[in-house]
Formats: C-alpha cells, structure tokens, sequence
C-alpha cells in the first residue's frame, strides 16, 4: 500500500498558489491577497493536520516518502519529518500569513509580489521536509530566489544595494555547501542524510573524507574543508558574526512583510542545517573545534546586542536583536556538541537543546510580530521608523503600545511570556556544559533589556510628539489579526509542553548522538 504523499502535497501547495497567481487570473490587490491567504491557509491546515497525526514519541522519521530518481547518482526523492523538521513546518505554515496580513495593500504587481511569497514558503518547506541533498538543494535556491526579487522590487530606498549583498551572502554560502556535499559524494557515493548520518555517527564519513586524494591536500585537510564548507553555508544563513553584515541592510529595506519572512523562516533554515545536516556528519569535528565556535556564538550574543544599542531605525534594532537571539540557539548548539561525556552531560544536553528548539520557534513568533507592529508605524507614519521621530504614542494608542510591550517584554525574556522558556533552558545547559561561554553571554540579556526598553520609552512614553496627535490605535481587524499571534506567545510562555511534546523524541535522540 502506497502511502498518502502527505509531505508532497504540502510543498506543492503553494506552488500551485503561484501559479495560478503568475496566470494573470489575479486583476486586482484584494484578489492577489485572496489567493496567496487562501493558499498559505491550506498550507497551514496540512500542516496542523500533520501535527495531529504525528506519534510525539517516535525516534524515526515519520510520512516518509521514498521514491527512485537519478539511481545512476544515489539521487532519490526522500521526503520526512521528525520533531524538529515538523517544528519547522508548523513555523512555516504560522509566519507566512503573519507576514501576508502586511500585504493587504500591495499595488504594485501584487500578483507576482504574492506569488513570490508562496514561492518561498515552498522552497522553505522542501528544506524542512527533504532527506535526499540533490532535491534539498534544490529547495535551499529556491528560497533564495524569490527574497532577493522581493527585496529587490518592493523595498526601500537602498534596496537594490540590500538584495545585492544579501544575494551574494548567501550565494557563496551555496557554493560552499554545494562543492563540499560533490566531495562528500565522491567519498560516498551517496546523498542520502540519513545515510551519512549514520556513517558520521560510526565515524566512517571522516574515515572517507580522510582517505581522499584530492591533489595537494592531506587526508585530514580535506575533511576540515568540507566541514568548513558546510559550517560556512549555515553560518551565513543565521547569521554567525563576522557573517552577519548582509542581515542588518537586508531587514531594514526589505517591506516589513518580508522581513517578517526572513527573520521568522528563512533564517531558521541555518539552524536547522546545524542541526540536521552539520552535528550528525561531522560530530568530532564540532567537538574539535567546539572552543573557537563558542567563541563566535558569544561574540553573536554579545556584540550584536551592543550594536542594537546604537541603532536609531527600529527595524535596524530589530535586526540586531533578532542576531542577538539566534546566537543564544547558536550558543546552546555548540555547547552540546563540544561537552565531554561526563555524568550528567546528557541531560545538560538535551535541556539546552530542547531550549534551542523552543526559541527557534519563540524567537520567529515574537520577532514576526514586533515587525508587524513596527510595520504599522511605519505606514501610519508615512514611513518614518526613527526612535526619535516619535514620543507619547501611548496616550493616543494605547492598545498599540500594549500589544507592543507585550511582544517586546516576550523578546526579553519576561517569565510568563514565550521568550523565557527558551532562554531558561538555554542557560541553564550551558551553564553547566561550558560556563565561561555562558556567564559572558548572560551579558547579553542585560544589553537586550536596555535596547528594548529603550525602544519603548522614546517611541510610546515621555510627551506627545504634537506632529502624530492624528496616530490612530489598531484597528478592529487589526487586533483581530494579531490576536492569535499574542496568544501564542502567551501560551507558549505558561504551557511551553505544547510544541515540547512534539519534539522532545528528538532532541532526548540527538542529545545522546553526541554522548556516544
């Protein structure tokens, strides 16, 4: 009995979305957002609906789908979820219509403004569903594809400097992962994760990699180049400091829906990468080189969150904070993968990872909807976003400014609200796993309360700026659309079990991957 393509079907739906958009069936704005909702909703109700189906308890990957492609080059079309990759979808399937509710209004080309959305929402759930390289890659330039033409076409002034750099970014990263994945091939003779994972587990992938001869390098030069290659693909995508320069002019120009895409998706995909891809090939290499990466996550942490404290654009803050987030994820991942075996580290793992997981998907909610509402200023304000453009928009908008101190008191971690969770466990691990690394990043909690806190004082307290008394409170439908979205980070904050139990399997599997 062939089993229901349920995987398949998911990642097709939003094509089909573009392409009737790209048909010229849409004539107007409402009817190009009409579709491009309707389409993402169906995405999304797939995508609850795999929720339903998924055993929480199960180790394996579960809807596989298996089918022979190119067997002449081990390319085979595998698809599957587990915890993490079900995650992901669900994240997926959650921002895209966060992001599309900002686009209601979009005049110019909405047709292909909204098909290029949908486009992207399939190239991100082909990565988080793909186990085979050749069609995963396929899927990573997909969604390269249609940001650089959104940011491109509809954002701000600098925007064709932002797609630039972001494109050229996250092109080399490509070409890193692509030429390191051909000699992972050559050694192999296989694309298949699952199947290289096991051999990076057994350690016969290094044992391979080792033995090539690929002209003037050593055995042992090649593997560090090929886990370079890989590392380097992923760390740009996060971003890891010193690869982060694209994200912060990228975010800033790019229309806020679109932001909201790529803070709340796309940089996502380079956590998963670490995550599914990098740790399971090349786990001594991570435990070698565990010291100089935490190096980096706490230069993440801490940097990036002093930069925030500088910045007088909210979306450029923004930015910086959203680095300033990722890098706790990126802290918890590397100090799993370096600690020794000594009693007590596995479950120091699995509760660091576990917080890893949850900010991912804390981090993408929260910072989708600080975007939104930043994003709502901008166009009440006629596209002014300076902090010291405004002042006093409490007293006039005072649903405004509770819906934003709840998000922004969420983003700093605040008990009872989505943030902390994933912070907590975060922390608490990697206090444990390596302490230097954690005691100098806590540094940053403190640095991301002052920016945040900042933020809201200068933009909805102190006297009334007399040029926005006119600023008008949300709307009913806008309170109606970002309702859901605090909702979860509410719940998420007091009953964090609800997207824990989906992965908790997971991350107890790869918690003991590294103990081995």
């Amino acid at each position: 009995m062939i089993a229901f393509p349920h995987l398949t079907l998911l990642t097709l739906t939003p094509i089909l979305g573009a392409l009737l958009l790209l048909t010229g069936f849409a004539n107007s704005p409402r009817t190009a957002s009409r579709i491009g909702r309707f389409f993402s909703s169906m995405a999304l109700l797939q995508g609850i609906a795999l929720w339903h189906g998924f055993k929480s308890d199960g180790l394996g990957m579960q809807f596989m789908e298996e089918h022979r492609w190119i067997p002449s080059l081990q390319v085979h079309y595998v698809l599957g979820v587990d915890g993490l990759g079900l995650l992901m979808v669900l994240l997926t399937c959650v921002v895209v219509p966060i992001a599309q509710s900002l686009a209601t209004d979009q005049s110019q080309r909405p047709a292909l403004f909204h098909a290029l959305v949908l486009l992207l929402q399939s190239g991100l759930l082909g990565v988080f569903t793909s186990l085979n390289f050749f069609h995963w890659f396929l899927f990573w330039e997909l969604s390269l594809i249609p940001s650089y033409f959104l940011i491109k076409l509809w954002g701000g002034p600098r925007r064709v400097e932002a797609a630039t750099q972001f494109f050229l970014y996250t092109l080399v990263g490509s070409i890193a992962l692509l030429l390191a994945f051909q000699v992972i091939y050559l050694a192999t003779e296989t694309f298949d994760f699952q199947v290289l994972a096991a051999m990076g587990l057994s350690g016969d992938l290094a044992r391979e990699l080792e033995r090539m001869d690929l002209g003037p390098c050593t055995g042992r030069e090649v593997l560090i180049m090929v886990f370079a290659g890989v590392l380097l693909g992923f760390a740009i995508k996060v971003p890891l400091i010193p690869f982060h320069t694209w994200l912060p002019d990228a975010y800033a120009e790019a229309p806020t829906s679109v932001t909201i895409l790529l803070t709340g998706a796309m940089s996502k995909m380079g956590l998963y990468g670490f995550l599914r891809i990098l740790l399971p090939l090349f786990p001594g290499a991570m435990r070698e080189f565990s010291d100089v990466l935490l190096v980096l996550a706490v230069l993440t942490v801490a940097a990036s969150a002093w930069a925030a404290m500088a910045q007088k654009d909210m979306k450029r803050l923004l930015a910086y904070s959203s680095i300033n987030h990722l890098g706790y994820c990126l802290l918890a991942i590397f100090a799993a993968a370096g600690s020794s075996a000594r009693p007590g580290a596995f479950a120091d793992r699995t509760i660091s990872l576990t917080g890893t997981l949850l900010q991912m998907f804390n981090h993408s909610i929260i910072a989708a909807a600080a975007f939104c509402l930043v994003g709502l200023i901008e166009r009440r304000s006629g596209g002014q976003r300076g902090l010291d453009d405004f002042g006093g928009l409490r007293r006039i908008a005072p649903v405004f400014a509770g819906f934003m101190g709840i998000v922004l008191f969420a983003s700093m971690g605040l008990p009872g609200l989505g943030g902390f969770v994933g912070e907590f466990l975060i922390f608490r691990g990697v206090f444990s796993l390596a302490p230097w690394a954690a005691a100098i990043a806590a540094l940053g909690l403190l640095l991301t309360a002052v920016f945040l806190l900042t933020f809201m004082l200068r933009v909805f307290h102190g006297p009334l700026n007399p040029r926005w008394a006119g600023f008008s409170d949300l709307s009913r439908q806008e309170r109606v659309s970002l309702a859901p979205v605090l909702f979860l980070i509410v719940l998420l904050g007091v009953w964090p079990q609800t997207v824990v139990g989906m992965f908790s399997a997971t991350v107890q599997n790869l918690a003991l991957w590294f103990s081995r």
